[in-house]
């Protein structure tokens, strides 16, 4: 047990941005408890093999675990009005989950470059979100149940402590490149689509990605980035929608994990595919990335095509046939665990969700991907730990009916599919 001085003093590193000072008491302290193996948690750097992910020391591993908004307007993880960090981490922990999806928004760096390098506080963060009165007030609420803050407290070193606390209780953190203008995603004319849009300007993508690579070397659970999540069709802007196609995409993609393997050659890197991300085909097949006649190839990776690793998301809740929904999920993205690929690769479902009420987890959508994902050894991170957001699209308080836990985040919103469903598709994955 860690003495008061000891929990303060992980948790001031931890604010400063020295999570790895942090998690080296941590690891002093269990050695001094005669548990020393666990230092070499997580055992990174990872890499690829074919369709694995492996530790330092060639050990296959997979995720399973959710996503924490972090993305929208306020820019800080959720829920922490409602409950501290550690809680909320703790609760995760208490299902099995290895993995958070912890999502963030370009805008926040950019905000830190304007600022002459310095992020901005809570305070303003919350008041240019929510308003001068309900932005104080909320940010009073975060402060009480979390009281290593204060209204100077910046965004990042939110992020710092939510990744310290994830360290501590060895849960692995990827990063994920959500949005650029921080607000809720995803629609196809909300600016963020695709490359060029009105708000996704592609300097400041690669910009922001790095300086997250960079900063996030002091979080030792850090172990991956999605360069960015669901590229789609954009609709309102001529210029980016003349672009939307797969040779494009490689464009994009090939220079986003350039500037994340340069600032940060550690932790594994994510491609996301077109239409929200729901498939990945001509990658896996090794066809022309159209309307080019250039083929996908790690080799154009140089130094980190081990690195790679394909995220699909999938949201096809009204399945009426599992074998169905297997064959479009193999034919969109999970052939690349099979020798059939002409490019092999991990494969993780890093989206999937459903309204958290008593019945829906015993369809036809949410019963076949709790076999399938396990099966494969596929991992996964499920939308979404909230209960509610602080803001989304205008609505304060906003109450998430498909987060895993319940409004104020302190118990499951569906026990059954708790106990019924999650608990044992952790451990079947896991296994």
């Amino acid at each position: 047990m860690h003495s008061p001085n000891m929990k303060l003093r992980i948790a001031i590193l931890a604010l400063a941005g020295l999570g790895a000072a942090a998690a080296s008491i941590q690891t002093e302290q269990n050695e001094g408890h005669g548990i020393a193996q666990r230092a070499a948690w997580p055992n990174g750097p990872f890499v690829t093999d074919g369709r694995w992910i492996r530790d330092a020391s060639g050990v296959n591993l997979t995720y399973a675990g959710t996503n924490w908004p972090g993305h929208a307007d306020v820019m800080i993880p959720e829920g922490l009005q409602y409950q501290s960090i550690a809680t909320i981490v703790s609760k995760v922990k208490s299902l099995g989950m290895n993995a958070i999806r912890l999502t963030f928004a370009i805008q926040m760096v950019d905000e830190i470059y304007a600022n002459s390098g310095k992020d901005i506080t809570l305070e303003k963060a919350f008041v240019q979100a929510l308003g001068q009165a309900n932005g104080i007030k909320i940010l009073n609420q975060v402060i009480a149940k979390n009281p290593i803050f204060n209204a100077s407290t910046t965004r990042l070193q939110v992020f710092d402590a939510v990744a310290a606390e994830l360290t501590k209780q060895q849960i692995y953190i990827h990063l994920d490149n959500h949005i650029s203008k921080g607000m809720w995603c995803c629609s196809t004319d909300d600016g963020n689509s695709w490359w060029g849009d009105k708000y996704f300007n592609t300097t400041n993508w690669t910009r922001g990605l790095a300086y997250m690579a960079d900063h996030a070397k002091s979080w030792p659970g850090f172990v991956s980035i999605g360069l960015r999540n669901e590229p789609r069709e954009p609709t309102t802007s001529a210029t980016s929608k003349a672009t939307y196609n797969w040779q494009s995409w490689y464009t994009f993609m090939k220079r986003g994990a350039e500037a994340v393997h340069t600032a940060n050659p550690a932790p594994l890197i994510f491609l996301s595919g077109l239409s929200y991300d729901t498939y990945m085909t001509p990658v896996v097949q090794g066809t022309a990335l159209s309307p080019g006649t250039e083929k996908f190839s790690k080799a154009d990776f140089p130094g980190y095509g081990n690195k790679l690793v394909i995220e699909i998301h999938n949201y096809e809740t009204g399945a009426t046939s599992c074998p169905n929904l297997q064959n479009n999920l193999y034919k969109n993205g999970f052939q690349a665990l099979t020798p059939s690929a002409a490019n092999m690769f991990p494969v993780m479902m890093t989206e999937f969700g459903f309204a958290m009420d008593a019945s829906t987890w015993k369809g036809v959508y949410a019963s076949c991907l709790a076999t399938y994902l396990p099966a494969q050894k596929a991992g996964w991170t499920i939308w979404v730990l909230a209960g509610s957001y602080y803001i989304r699209s205008g609505k304060q308080d906003y109450d998430e009916d498909w987060g895993l836990l319940n409004h104020d985040w302190s118990a499951w919103r569906s026990p059954g599919y708790i106990n019924g469903a999650l608990l044992g598709m952790v451990k079947n994955t896991l296994s």
